[in-house]
C-alpha cells in the first residue's frame, strides 16, 4: 500500500490511506516459537468449535498443558483474524468508518452457477510464521474460484482473489461477504460494484451463510495444511494449489449428487439451493 519510491512523499501517502506516519516506520516484532505453537492450536481448536470464544478457547488451552491469559488468548485470535460463529448481530470486526451493504441472500433460490459467490479469508500456519488465505467460491457449484495468499491482512488480496475469479470465471450476480475491514474497504468494493455485481453482506440472521466456504477450510486444514509445515511461502502455495486443483476436478461431494465442483460448475441446473434467512 505505501511505496516508499513513489514520487508522492510518505507523508501524503499515510494521509491519503488514512494511516499514523508513524506505523510505517515501526519494525514489526517476530513471533516466538511459543506463540507460533499457541496459534496454531488456536487454529485448531477454532475449526473443530467455530462457535467458541476466548474463555472456552482459553480454558481447553490451559487443559492442555498451556500457559495462557485470556487477553493473550484475545490479541492471539485477532491477529489471527478468527472469530467465533453464532447468532449475532454482526460476524466480525470491521471498520467503523466503512459503509456496510445490505444482505441479499434471504430466502434466494440459487439455482446456477455463478448466481452468488461467497469470499473468506482463513489463517494458514507454517513451521516458521504463518500466512493468510483469501477464497472466492461459487455457492452452487462449490467450486473454488480462486485464492490468494498474502502475510499481511490489508484488502489488497482479497481484491486480488476476486479480479482472478472474474477473469477466469466472468462477473457473479452477487458476491456475498462478511462485514470485515478488508471486505469493507473502498477498494474491495470498487472491484465488486465495477463488475457489474451486487455486494452482499453477513447481518444479522445471516450467520450461516458462510458455512459452504468454512467447510472448506475445515477440509483444507485437516487434510492438507496440518499435515504440513510449510518451509516457505512457495511451499505453502505450490501445496495448496494442488489441493485447490484436486478438490475441483476430483473429490466428489455427496450434496452434489457424487459429482465434483468442476463438473457441477460446467453444467446448468433447475434444482435450487434456497438460501434460508
Amino acid at each position: 500500500m505505501i511505496i516508499r519510491k513513489h514520487n508522492l512523499p510518505l507523508v501524503q501517502q499515510c494521509r491519503a490511506l488514512k494511516i499514523h506516519r508513524t506505523t510505517i516506520y515501526r519494525e514489526p516484532k517476530a513471533l516466538s516459537q511459543a506463540e507460533l505453537t499457541l496459534m496454531k492450536e488456536i487454529d485448531s481448536l477454532h475449526m473443530e468449535n467455530p462457535a467458541w470464544g476466548s474463555r472456552k478457547v482459553r480454558h481447553r488451552l490451559m487443559k492442555m498443558g498451556y500457559s495462557i491469559g485470556r487477553r493473550h488468548c484475545t490479541t492471539l485470535r485477532g491477529r489471527m483474524g478468527i472469530h467465533c460463529i453464532y447468532r449475532k448481530p454482526r460476524t466480525t470486526i470491521r471498520h467503523i468508518g466503512h459503509k456496510i451493504y445490505p444482505y441479499l441472500l434471504r430466502n434466494l433460490a440459487i439455482t446456477e452457477p455463478n448466481q452468488v459467490w461467497a469470499m473468506d479469508i482463513t489463517y494458514i500456519p507454517m513451521a516458521k510464521g504463518f500466512l493468510y488465505l483469501a477464497g472466492v467460491m461459487d455457492i452452487y457449484s462449490r467450486k473454488i474460484l480462486s485464492s490468494v495468499i498474502s502475510n499481511t491482512l490489508d484488502a489488497s488480496f482479497c481484491v486480488e482473489a476476486y479480479n482472478e475469479a472474474l477473469r477466469l470465471h466472468g462477473a457473479p450476480g452477487i458476491t456475498n461477504t462478511d462485514q470485515g475491514s478488508q471486505f469493507t474497504s473502498d477498494a474491495f468494493v470498487a472491484a465488486v460494484t465495477e463488475s457489474g455485481a451486487k455486494l452482499s453482506m453477513d447481518g444479522k440472521g445471516a450467520w450461516t451463510d458462510n458455512i459452504f466456504i468454512e467447510r472448506f477450510w475445515r477440509s483444507l486444514k485437516y487434510e492438507e495444511v496440518y499435515l504440513k509445515a510449510y518451509d516457505s511461502v512457495a511451499d505453502a502455495k505450490r501445496s495448496i494449489r494442488r489441493y485447490i486443483e484436486n478438490y475441483n476436478s476430483i473429490r466428489p461431494h455427496a450434496s452434489l449428487g457424487g459429482n465434483t465442483p468442476n463438473e457441477i460448475h460446467e453444467q446448468r441446473t433447475t434444482a435450487p439451493l434456497l438460501m434460508a434467512s
